[in-house]
């Protein structure tokens, strides 16, 4: 039997960082995973370069049936603490986009940032190891693993959530959270592509590969309980609905039976601009709207609303006008799903963090047993917002065990 401080189990971006923070307090750390290849959803994020974090993130940038949850460990390792680890290992990176940053060369620095720091602390690594059961003890904790038997006061369960399961994603942590009888917020498919029924789309499908900045928004964003959400973000049309940052951004606050709403053209009111211009341009409908949309956009999207592109901009009753206006500036849509884990950059949902302590990310209920990164109940914005989260929830941990 072996015997150690603390058994992290998912060397994830948060589970590395917990295990590096707690070894080098000088504990006795094992780190456990089940895949042969580490920390793949950081090989593939961002492009293969890594969006590791992003410089403006803060509570806001978070959902969460808690939203005051994630504010300790965020303020207490913050983008900046992150980025210099990044300069003291020497990472060339830059901004990409609205406080995104990237590394320069590839996600493998930060990969191998993450198993110096380890190494700095001398952690035990058990990989690939699968992960039998967790029982609790008189002194901690057992867990059986196909490589024998560990015993540790403390268990740290950072093994993410569904998305992406071709890399290894397994409901690991949720399947531990009910066993100790902690409660569970429904977990489901974030920053994700959303999908509409095949006959509704039918118009759009000949628009797949099109890309334009949009105005998106969904629910409800008035008052205090306001639960929508409107983000300035370019919209991509696909076979099957719409993708690209404005749909996965709008995708995690986005409820089932629930519409979106798009504004193609923010900067311009479209009605106003056709009206006005009836007096003075001669050109077809199709033209006219060409000036500010992709062709291909303008002319589809005239179809499937009802209006011939060739019709005479001049002809058009100034009603007909508004419908057209209202079409492209609030076009409103119900999907009738996403694309699933399998396309999902994370999960919403998880551990509800209802049941952890703040400071520390302990199970109230389980002593020594700590939740981190995206099993929680915690999900970040699109672009570094969620490693963020991983970071400082695997410091709040790798400091408190």
């Amino acid at each position: 039997m072996a015997k150690f401080d603390v058994a992290v189990i998912g060397a994830g971006a948060a589970g590395m960082m917990c295990a590096a923070t707690a070894a080098q307090r000088g504990l006795r750390v094992v780190l456990i995973d089940h895949a042969a290849k580490l920390a793949e959803k950081i090989r593939i994020s961002g492009g293969g370069r890594c969006n590791f974090t992003n410089i403006n993130a803060g509570p806001a940038n978070f959902l969460s049936e808690n939203p005051h949850f994630c504010k300790s460990a965020l303020s207490r390792y913050t983008p900046q603490d992150f980025l210099a680890l990044v300069k003291k290992h020497r990472i060339g990176y830059h901004e990409k986009h609205k406080g995104q940053l990237f590394c320069d060369d590839s996600a493998e620095q930060i990969i191998d940032m993450l198993k110096a720091e380890c190494a700095a602390g001398s952690v035990h690594w058990r990989m690939p190891c699968k992960v039998e059961s967790v029982e609790q003890g008189v002194d901690g904790y057992m867990l059986q693993t196909d490589s024998g038997t560990i015993e540790t006061p403390a268990v740290v369960i950072a093994t993410g959530g569904l998305s992406i399961p071709k890399i290894g994603a397994t409901d690991f942590g949720y399947r531990i959270a009910r066993q100790f009888d902690l409660r569970m917020v429904e977990p489901r498919p974030a920053l994700v592509p959303l999908t509409f029924d095949p006959q509704q789309w039918a118009p759009f499908v000949e628009l797949a590969g099109i890309a334009l900045e949009v105005d998106v928004e969904t629910g409800s964003l008035k008052g205090r309980n306001a639960t929508g959400a409107r983000f300035r973000e370019d919209l991509l049309f696909t076979h099957r609905g719409l993708s690209g940052p404005a749909i996965l951004q709008i995708s995690s606050y986005w409820q089932p039976g629930t519409p979106i709403v798009l504004n193609l053209l923010p900067e311009l009111d479209l009605a106003a601009a056709l009206i006005e211009g009836k007096g003075t341009i001669k050109k077809q409908l199709g033209n006219v709207l060409a000036q500010w949309l992709p062709a291909r956009l303008a002319e589809g999207l005239l179809l499937a609303h009802g209006f011939q592109p060739d019709a005479r901009l001049a002809d058009m009753p100034d009603a007909q006008l508004r419908k057209l206006g209202a079409a492209v500036n609030q076009w409103t849509i119900t999907p009738n799903g996403s694309e699933g884990y399998k396309k999902a950059e994370v999960t919403r949902g998880g551990i509800d963090t209802r049941e952890l302590s703040q400071q520390t990310m302990m199970a109230t209920k389980a002593p020594g047993l700590y939740f981190i990164g995206e099993t929680v109940d915690v999900t970040g914005w699109l672009g570094g917002y969620n490693f963020q989260w991983a970071w400082a929830s695997g410091v709040a941990a790798g400091l408190a065990v």
